[in-house]
């Protein structure tokens, strides 16, 4: 793995010795068995592709109860209520937090999230081994995030074939051209651009902006992180970008359904 920036150091660190604890609890055959007689997942690219494509925002909305940067971001934290309020409002898919040390998630969250609406969902989690993959594909994502900032060049391709192979969809995630870069090489159905400094946790919407000019046009490219109002929205549909994933300014509302409604005229 990289040496990541800032807390992401810490986080995959965590991980690690997480990792190692689940699959002591969990062997990786059980999971593989467990994996096998799976159904085929919801299918997340298809999803949003279907409104991008139509130059219609196409949103995958977070179920994130907190961060580092900004601790507790919603107290009364319902999964299963804001799944639905996400789905009335016209999200094309769901991510949901189940990093427990850092974001306070859990894995029940993806689960009960998942079955009380019919959205694709993503796993957002730190993935650094093929046993989480299982993991993701076992709880019922379709879904999982794999981030350039702490995976060497290797790793990102080891892991992404191994999501592929097991049905799941993967949002690769970068923060600059290097890691775009690293990335393009797999080829990847959809890119997730981070607005976000994961040294300072300052965002810039331009990071979105110049990276997306090199990606081709069959690849997906969502935006993440620093989208909040129409303003923000309009600088990236008038770039051709239609995809984005918000998790934050919905979290913060009262009613998450109505913010995505609001912001996005679904």
């Amino acid at each position: 793995m990289k040496d990541a920036p800032g807390i992401l150091a810490r986080i995959v660190d965590t991980k690690v010795k997480e990792v190692r604890h689940r699959k002591s609890q969990v062997p990786l055959v059980e999971l593989e068995a467990k994996v096998a007689d799976l159904p085929p997942t919801r299918g997340f690219v298809r999803a949003m592709s279907a409104r991008a494509s139509q130059s219609r925002p196409a949103v995958i909305a977070e179920v994130k109860k907190a961060s580092p940067s900004r601790g507790v971001i919603r107290a009364d934290f319902r999964p299963v209520e804001i799944a639905r309020a996400y789905e009335r409002g016209g999200a094309s898919c769901l991510s949901v937090l189940t990093d427990e040390t850092y974001f306070q998630g859990n894995d029940s969250y993806l689960v009960d999230a998942r079955a009380a609406c019919t959205l694709p969902v993503l796993r957002k989690d730190f993935t650094i081994d093929r046993y989480q993959l299982y993991e993701a594909r076992a709880l019922g994502a379709d879904c999982v995030l794999l981030i350039a900032a702490i995976l060497e060049a290797g790793e990102l391709a080891d892991l992404y074939a191994a999501a592929t192979e097991i049905g799941l969809d993967v949002l690769l995630e970068v923060h600059n051209a290097q890691e775009l870069a690293d990335c393009l090489t797999l080829g990847p159905s959809m890119l997730g651009i981070n607005n976000r400094d994961l040294s300072t946790f300052e965002t810039n919407l331009a990071t979105t902006w110049e990276l997306s000019a090199s990606v081709p046009r069959d690849c997906l490219v969502v935006t993440e992180s620093g989208i909040h109002t129409a303003e923000d929205v309009a600088s990236m549909t008038s770039r051709g970008i239609y995809s984005f994933l918000v998790g934050e300014a919905f979290m913060k509302a009262d009613e998450p359904g109505e913010a995505l409604r609001v912001l996005f005229g679904t």
